[in-house]
């Protein structure tokens, strides 16, 4: 009976859009991890079948969105500000509803919308189906609201549409949710427990990207190596399913065989890893297949065994080493990057030590770390005293981010010399001169443009770098185009 009343109400929630024609305007933000961004395009495609274009002018929009992140409190501030400037521009915009969505809107929905009656409409990450009666509820004058998480959403027959797309790459979700239940980490209450998309619609996905001329996708979810399918469900359902789906499941590694069989011709990136998930076969299809690159986003946020237990983390730090050299053996050449947290509570300098002398173990190409910010609802804030002065927090994030820096420079010396293989993304932001591509290795690449275009595999011999960037001479273009 529910079912058919909320069936009843999206018709006529379709109808009354339908009618009016894509004459209303959508004006969407993104903040925080990849995923956000994925969901936003899959938030564009549903509101495209409700009348809705997107524009990148908020003072025309009728619909202002923004798609939120927890991880950190500098991030929910961040927000607050955004939201302010909307509500600044909705006084001489009347018509204009403003919505939060993400992973903000599922933790603070009764604040955001009761107490502090900042917005229109509050929208979970699992909820975005349901648009179509939310904005029914606002435009009828009552505010809306749907954080209900979901055991089996994926979003996989939803077609996103490319925001701010430079028609090149292109990030396909595979997995969402998280199990993992880190201390620190609020993913688990906002997105909910993991679960995987059909390999169909993936592979369908990926394929209708090559047709339209993208030429590189990220796989992504908050956990891809946890990727598993057996014909839906929860992961932690498998053990309960039939003897035949057992048998014919897809896990992460045989997802991204039959990835780089469909289009082999398309770069294929995934992101991100979890050290205590990411299995040898998975490391051993990377080294199969020539269109699969060679990097990694291998988070680890400290170098101390004490710290990760506390963390919850389910790998320690020799668990880490062995990874990372089992990674550096079959893939000599695979660039790999870091999540590092400094601060955790009860971090002590030998702590402190121990992740930078993991890190000058590691050597990482690159990284994102951060000082250890308090998430409220998560075991470390309900266990855990946030004991770390805020100076020896920044003291240690400078020091790591220092050390990173080095090890970055040291990693794009190792180019030096080398040809690449580059796909150019468009042009540089220093330079209208230059094309900006990215090596298998996701390394930043900069070349005069001379007569290549955008989407065109180019050999370029490396020349001279930053810690960031790669600069070179093209030699000509690649095989693969």
């Amino acid at each position: 009976m529910e079912k058919l009343i909320d069936e009843k109400r999206q018709g006529t929630a379709l109808k009354r859009q339908s009618e009016q024609g894509n004459q209303r305007k959508l004006y969407i933000e993104s903040y925080g991890c990849q995923m956000n961004f994925s969901d936003s395009e899959i938030v564009a495609s549903i509101l495209s079948e409700q009348g809705f274009n997107t524009t990148e002018n908020m003072q025309e929009a009728d619909l202002v969105l923004v798609n939120t992140c927890s991880i950190r409190d500098k991030a929910e501030q961040t927000v607050r500000k955004r939201l302010e400037k909307f509500n600044a521009v909705k006084k001489s915009n009347p018509k204009m509803k403003v919505g939060v969505l993400g992973c903000m809107a599922e933790r603070l929905k009764s604040k955001l919308l009761e107490e502090e009656k900042i917005v229109d409409m509050v929208v979970g990450p699992d909820a975005y189906k349901d648009l179509p009666n939310l904005l029914q509820e606002i435009d009828e004058g009552r505010s809306a609201v749907n954080v209900i998480l979901s055991k089996d959403e994926t979003y996989g027959d939803v077609a996103p549409v490319r925001l701010n797309s430079n028609g090149v790459t292109a990030f396909v979700s595979i997995t969402r949710g998280c199990d993992n239940m880190c201390t620190f980490c609020v993913v688990p209450f906002t997105r909910g427990r993991e679960r995987s998309r059909d390999p169909h619609s993936i592979i369908a996905e990926v394929k209708g990207l090559w047709e339209k001329g993208f030429r590189e996708v990220t796989l992504l979810g908050q956990n891809v190596d946890s990727y598993l399918w057996y014909g839906g469900g929860l992961k932690k359902d498998f053990k309960t399913a039939s003897a035949m789906q057992r048998a014919t499941a897809v896990n992460f590694a045989k997802l991204l065989e039959l990835t780089a069989l469909a289009q082999p011709k398309m770069r294929i990136r995934f992101s991100t890893s979890n050290p205590q998930d990411m299995t040898m076969d998975v490391i051993e299809t990377m080294a199969r297949f020539p269109n699969i690159c060679n990097y990694i986003h291998l988070p680890v946020q400290s170098g101390s065994n004490r710290i990760l237990k506390a963390m919850n983390r389910l790998h320690t730090r020799e668990e880490y080493f062995a990874l990372v050299d089992n990674i550096r053996q079959l893939i000599p050449d695979c660039a790999i990057s870091q999540d590092m947290i400094t601060g955790f509570p009860t971090e002590t300098e030998q702590d402190h030590q121990d992740t930078l002398t993991l890190m000058e173990y590691v050597k990482y190409d690159y990284g994102f770390m951060f000082a250890y910010s308090e998430r409220p609802g998560t075991m470390a804030a309900r266990k855990l005293e946030d004991d770390v002065p805020e100076a020896t927090k920044k003291r240690r994030l400078q020091e790591i981010i220092a050390l990173q820096r080095r090890h970055s420079l040291y990693r794009t010396q190792q180019h030096l010399g080398s040809t690449a293989e580059v796909l150019i993304e468009g042009p540089s932001k220093k330079s209208g001169a230059h094309w900006m591509g990215r090596n298998t290795q996701n390394t930043v690449v900069v070349f005069p443009k001379e007569h290549y275009q955008v989407g065109e595999f180019v050999n370029v011999k490396i020349t001279d770098c930053t810690s960031a960037t790669l600069l070179g001479t093209a030699l000509g273009h690649s095989d693969n185009n």
